[in-house]
């Protein structure tokens, strides 16, 4: 028997899916129904797809404000004429994939991009390429968004007038996968991000950072590449941030680092390659943090740690062939240095149990004199600086007494 019941269930589940079973595809071309996005856009209703043929597309501000799936063929062209912001996603549920988005607007006072996702959730930008924009990809208020597989190459000059390729702010939740960042400002930004993964990405020759957090929480970034960028990456005024399997390679300058860690607490830094930087990783105001199985390798210094640092496990690391493996500029030593390796360590291991039976002590003299007289490099490798080296390691007077390594490993470890 049929009840009313029955009946309100079979109008409730019809309504639900009524929207699916009539989503239409619309395409947008030369010899289609619609020669603009715009048009197509304005008539499409939520759900629908919208495909764009090969072609340039001049249209201003492209605004989709409809759960959509726009899909491009044989990378369709939307160009902004150096004026306007190309794509504004003011919709959840949308997709963009398969555009050339180029030449967005500049401006000192609106963040220009060239697809900008307002106040959305489970948005996805995949398989686009975004050249000569302002700010390339930008994520205001998302929620659950994905930026996968996308190109996003800028010619900036001065940092003024250049936004960052993929900026986020105020969301959660984000994925940001397998990207080429290339000549922004910052390659990835993120400003009170959580919960968010940057995973497999390469930002490379960017004027700033390869990726910059400032006021983000519980995000994890993972087997990233970051090369000749102004510094690798910057960690601010963070907590519970996890970095695991990337690589900080060739970020020279005067004051240029692999990582740069400021007020942050409660991370893990582990699996890491560092060479051929100025400073493998800069360290002020950071507390309980676990540093392990990194390698530090053909760096200038190895690791910077200011005295402001506290309750830090530094084990398990591998330094090779750096110029400082350590230094500080101060005595008092609140962290712990222990079973590392360090190719200068040339005590014994007598029990033959690959730990070193004396301590060994990272910081020379010479880094010490350094860190406080810059000027001084102009003798670094001279017979006096060595000499004070030998000397200090004989009867340690100026280098912090407590920094050092009660085991350190006589090989390598394997990561």
């Amino acid at each position: 028997m049929i009840t009313h019941k029955t009946y309100l269930i079979v109008a409730l589940l019809t309504t639900w899916f009524l929207p699916s079973a009539q989503a239409s595809t619309w395409k947008v071309g030369k010899h289609e129904r619609f020669t603009t996005l715009t048009q197509a856009i304005q008539h499409a209703q939520s759900g629908d797809s919208i495909l764009v043929k090969k072609g340039v597309y001049h249209e201003h501000n492209l605004i989709v404000d409809k759960s959509l799936c726009i899909i491009g063929q044989g990378l369709p062209v939307l160009d902004g004429e150096g004026k306007y912001e190309v794509l504004s996603i003011k919709a959840s549920q949308v997709t963009i994939q398969g555009f050339h988005v180029r030449n967005s607007g500049i401006s000192s006072l609106k963040d220009l991009a060239g697809i900008k996702i307002y106040d959305a959730q489970h948005v996805q930008i995949l398989n686009n390429l975004l050249s000569n924009s302002f700010f390339g990809i930008y994520v205001q208020y998302g929620k659950h968004c994905t930026i996968k597989n996308n190109r996003i190459i800028a010619y900036g000059i001065e940092e003024q007038q250049s936004g960052n390729g993929i900026h986020c702010w105020n969301s959660s939740f984000l994925q940001i996968q397998n990207n080429v960042i290339k000549g922004h400002r910052d390659g990835i930004y993120f400003e009170f991000v959580t919960h968010s993964i940057i995973k497999n990405n390469r930002s490379f020759r960017n004027l700033r950072y390869g990726l910059h957090f400032m006021f983000s929480n519980n995000d994890t970034y993972i087997s990233n590449v970051f090369t000749n960028n102004g510094a690798g990456v910057a960690v601010m005024f963070s907590n519970h941030v996890n970095m695991f399997y990337n690589t900080f390679h060739q970020n020279w300058g005067d004051a240029s680092y692999g990582i740069l860690l400021k007020e942050i607490s409660d991370g893990i830094i582990q699996g890491n390659h560092f060479t051929k930087n100025t400073t493998g990783i800069y360290l002020e105001g950071v507390s309980r943090v676990k540093m392990n199985r990194n390698t530090f390798s053909n760096n200038g210094w190895g690791l910077k740690i200011q005295a402001s640092c506290q309750d830090m496990t530094i084990h398990h690391n591998n330094f090779l062939n750096n110029t400082f493996d350590v230094s500080t500029n101060g005595t008092l030593v609140l962290n712990n240095f222990n079973g590392n390796y360090w190719d200068k360590y040339d005590g014994y291991d007598l029990n033959r149990d690959q730990v070193g039976d004396i301590p060994f002590r990272p910081v020379s003299l010479f880094s010490v004199i350094l860190e406080k007289n810059p000027t001084t490099l102009i003798m670094f490798r001279s017979f006096i600086s060595a000499l004070m080296d030998k000397t200090e390691k004989l009867i340690p007077s100026l280098t912090p007494e407590q920094l050092k390594d009660q085991f350190p490993l006589i090989k390598p470890v394997k990561l």
